[in-house]
């Protein structure tokens, strides 16, 4: 697994040195070519796949089963959001991260149940691609990666960052590794049917809608140090409004 993440980051990196769009419209799309053959592949692998499974799952599993998978995994995701947050000088939000994971895991079974939401600790996602943002790195060109789906080029260079602080990805034996992450990616993919379904519905260009969606919510989340001279991401944010992107990311918290 880790092998294949390195050797498809080196690909990637090939591929879009060499399959820049000479007739780009869009300044922060410059590899439209690319990206947009990369989104009809995952999107019909996920029409043919993923999908199918996520509606199965949805329809079969009890409620309060897909809730603790949420939760156990959330949970687990906090970890790395904690470690983010301090990272970024948030203290606030680390802390609490940090609380939460400790909370729920004693008194919530693993993180099954989630008494810290109810407790009024509220969860606050973050990665390293957001960490970077927060010390000055621009976001550069928009990204669509196989399998991951929606990325920019310093999103895409803090992957392996992400992966690698997903403690699950030391999980022993390797068999339990690679049935928790098929259920997660499914469990995901279920929660994001209702607004996939939308986007089918309206979007006469679902590329470009689940692009300018997908910038416009990553820039509301880097926040840029205060007085450091440093630019913002959100200096390239698309002007209108859009729900966040509906293409599941296998590696996300």
């Amino acid at each position: 697994m880790k092998r294949a993440v390195r050797l498809g980051v080196v690909a990637i990196a090939l591929a879009l040195g060499g399959c820049a769009s000479t007739a780009a419209n869009d300044p922060r799309d410059p590899f439209e070519g690319f990206n947009r053959a990369m989104f009809t592949f995952n999107d019909k692998l996920d029409q043919v796949a993923l999908k199918p499974a996520a509606t199965v799952y949805k329809d079969v599993t009890p409620s309060f089963v897909q809730t603790g998978v949420g939760n156990f995994f959330g949970n687990i995701g906090d970890i790395w959001s904690a470690v983010n947050h301090l990272l970024q000088g948030n203290l606030e939000y680390g802390v609490t991260g940090v609380m939460r994971v400790a909370v729920n895991t004693v008194l919530g079974f693993a993180g099954v149940l989630d008494i810290s939401s109810e407790a009024g600790l509220t969860r606050h996602k973050a990665d390293f691609g957001q960490t970077l943002g927060r010390w000055g790195v621009h976001s550069g060109p928009y990204v669509v990666l196989p399998l991951f789906g929606s990325s920019t080029v310093r999103d895409t260079a803090a992957l392996p960052a992400d992966i690698y602080g997903n403690i699950w990805t030391y999980k022993d034996p390797v068999r339990w590794r690679n049935v928790g992450a098929v259920v997660r990616l499914i469990d995901q993919r279920a929660a994001l049917l209702d607004a996939s379904n939308l986007v089918e519905d309206v979007a006469l260009d679902k590329y470009q809608f689940v692009r300018d969606a997908y910038l416009q919510r990553r820039a509301s989340q880097i926040q840029p140090l205060d007085n450091s001279g440093w630019e913002s991401d959100e200096d390239t944010a698309p002007e209108p409004a859009a729900p966040a992107a509906v293409q599941p990311k296998p590696g996300g918290n």
